[in-house]
């Protein structure tokens, strides 16, 4: 026997970047956390408009690189002065200058793998399913709408508080979405 559907939240429409900004501001004062705008192209500030936290991202770019440049030089070291050592017309085994070039890739390789899967550790991806992909109106903000969707989950979800606040934001069309 099937499950009934539950409600996943709450989807609103709006008709432009304008209209989405100072909805996005007003849910924000409301004070909801599980919530999230989707737009057909980037709008200028709406980060600041939700109240978004500044990106964890480039720590982890900088802990990447300096993981890998310190793994290579350590390397480079340990096995031309310790594990190896051929000494090889009077330079010195730990030539810091000769390193250099390798230092340099694996610092940025390690820098590069660190953005690409902190980046999507932090989008939460892949992600093959949402359930807004089964709302039909949904579809056009790869074209023409804008949405907020807040999420059942969030503590100050309340159906009927939540549909009223964002009736009063402008939204033209306010959908459940289910689960």
């Amino acid at each position: 026997m099937a499950k009934p559907p539950r409600t996943w939240g709450l989807l609103a429409q709006y008709e432009s970047a304008a209209d989405i900004y100072k909805a996005c501001e007003k849910v924000r004062d409301a004070g909801y956390s599980k919530w999230d705008a989707h737009t057909p192209f980037p709008v200028h500030g709406l980060d600041k408009a939700m109240g978004d936290k500044p990106s964890p991202l480039p720590w982890m770019v900088l802990g990447g690189g300096l993981t890998g440049g310190t793994f290579a030089m350590s390397f480079m070291i340990w096995v031309n002065a310790f594990d190896y050592p051929l000494n090889i017309g009077g330079k010195p085994l730990a030539s810091v200058p000769a390193f250099i070039p390798v230092t340099f890739e694996l610092t940025v390789l390690f820098s590069v793998f660190a953005c690409f899967f902190g980046l999507w550790f932090l989008c939460r991806l892949p992600q093959l399913f949402h359930p807004a992909f089964a709302n039909k109106a949904f579809a056009r903000v790869t074209d023409d709408k804008f949405f907020i969707i807040i999420e059942a989950a969030d503590s100050k979800f309340d159906k009927s508080n939540t549909r009223t606040l964002l009736e009063q934001t402008g939204a033209t069309l306010i959908e459940e979405v289910e689960d």
